[in-house]
């Protein structure tokens, strides 16, 4: 079997990759190593930036985006008893963000590639890449018993954190950086309607919150916690009383409580692999990088990647030969770096850590205080949170 690019994992990136590579002509074919379902079941963030709303608009999978998608021109910051309205639209000159779950856009996307020709492998197991550091790369890989082999022109490893790709590099060839935090968020998700219009970034001294929203009637809430938490510890009426305490008093009067739907721990993370590219393999989204989720940056640098990895292969396939593959890791890392400043930035500010001096804990309410008296720092902010233009 032979495809111009192989695409390992369909999440959201490997399916965009897979949308905009179809729109122009470019044979590919996804392999997965989990189901359909436990990929549509995962839940994930729910901002995305401008640069990913457009790219969704050239893969054509935007129709329901546009439909049911909530367009937010600010967020909120609270300090404790001090809140601060930044106006996105007013500081950026008309920048907005949009609202709308990565289930909705991994269905979207999945559903527009299986109205296609393209090929999507699920539950592929032995999944091995080989080759691609020379002209043949090829994976190889079981379904349901029966052993294949798919030779290909460009592998592009868009299978996450723990999946295959990265983990097929020899380890002199990689550069890792990583910062671990002490603390994760326990998120709730529930068919309850949100309590604010806008998002609600929340310091406070009993730890960090957020109040966000997938719909008009579909509420995602976090609070930090320990990582030594667990969540069968955290029932319903627990979580929404930890809330209620930690935003400000008008917003917790508005927190309408149900079951959750979802409930989870995230372990808050900063990671990047250098390079992005190696011989014909691209890396892209989290398989080269991870972000505390504090500057909804995740789900949209794996669409920045996508954009840069897309251009390449478009260029390597129109007879640029590998030159065309050289910049895309330093193109790609440029803004990587520069969202894993803003995501640190934003993580440091807002949570409380048990480490943090008395110094330190100034520092936090200094830059607080700044946010707040500088409009000029709320522009800053703005055009991160927005993001970086591509």
């Amino acid at each position: 079997m032979r495809t111009k690019v192989a695409i390992i994992g369909s999440g959201p990136a490997g399916l965009l990759l897979g949308q905009l590579l179809t729109g122009s002509g470019v044979d590919n074919v996804i392999v997965e190593r989990q189901t359909r379902e436990h990929v549509l079941g995962r839940i994930r963030a729910g901002v995305l930036e401008k640069g990913m709303v457009s790219l969704l608009e050239r893969a054509g999978c935007d129709a329901r985006l546009h439909k049911e998608g909530l367009i937010h021109e600010g967020f909120e910051i609270a300090d404790n008893d001090r809140r601060i309205h930044i106006d996105l639209k007013k500081l950026t000159g008309g920048d907005t963000v949009t609202v709308y779950g990565q289930t909705e856009v991994t269905a979207d996307l999945m559903a527009a590639r299986e109205q296609g020709s393209a090929q999507t492998f699920y539950s592929a197991s032995d999944v091995a890449l080989h080759d691609f550091d020379g002209a043949s790369p090829h994976v190889t890989f079981t379904v349901d018993g029966q052993a294949h082999r798919l030779d290909c022109d460009i592998i592009a490893g868009c299978d996450g954190y723990h999946g295959v790709s990265r983990q097929s590099l020899p380890e002199r060839s990689r550069t890792l950086y990583e910062r671990l935090y002490d603390f994760g968020w326990l998120g709730l998700l529930a068919d309850v309607p949100p309590a604010t219009q806008e998002l609600v970034y929340s310091r406070n001294e009993r730890g960090f919150a957020l109040v966000s929203m997938r719909s008009p009637t579909r509420s995602r809430y976090y609070v930090q916690v320990d990582t030594s938490e667990k969540v069968e510890n955290w029932g319903d009426d627990r979580f929404w009383d930890e809330l209620r305490q930690r935003v400000p008093a008008d917003v917790a009067e508005h927190v309408t409580t149900g079951p959750s739907i979802e409930k989870s721990i995230a372990q808050l993370r900063s990671f990047v692999c250098e390079p992005m590219r190696f011989g014909r393999l691209l890396l892209c989204g989290d398989a080269a990088h991870i972000v505390p989720p504090t500057g909804a940056k995740g789900l949209n640098l794996a669409a920045s990647d996508i954009h840069y990895a897309f251009e390449a292969i478009r260029d390597f396939l129109d007879n640029a030969g590998d030159g065309a593959l050289a910049d895309y890791s330093v193109r790609a890392l440029t803004r990587v770096w520069k969202a894993e400043r803003f995501s640190w930035w934003m993580t440091s500010v807002l949570h409380n850590f048990k480490d943090h001096s008395g110094f330190e804990r100034r520092l936090q309410q200094a830059e607080m205080d700044y946010i707040f008296g500088s409009e000029r720092g709320r522009a800053a902010l703005a055009e991160n949170y927005v993001g970086l233009p591509y």
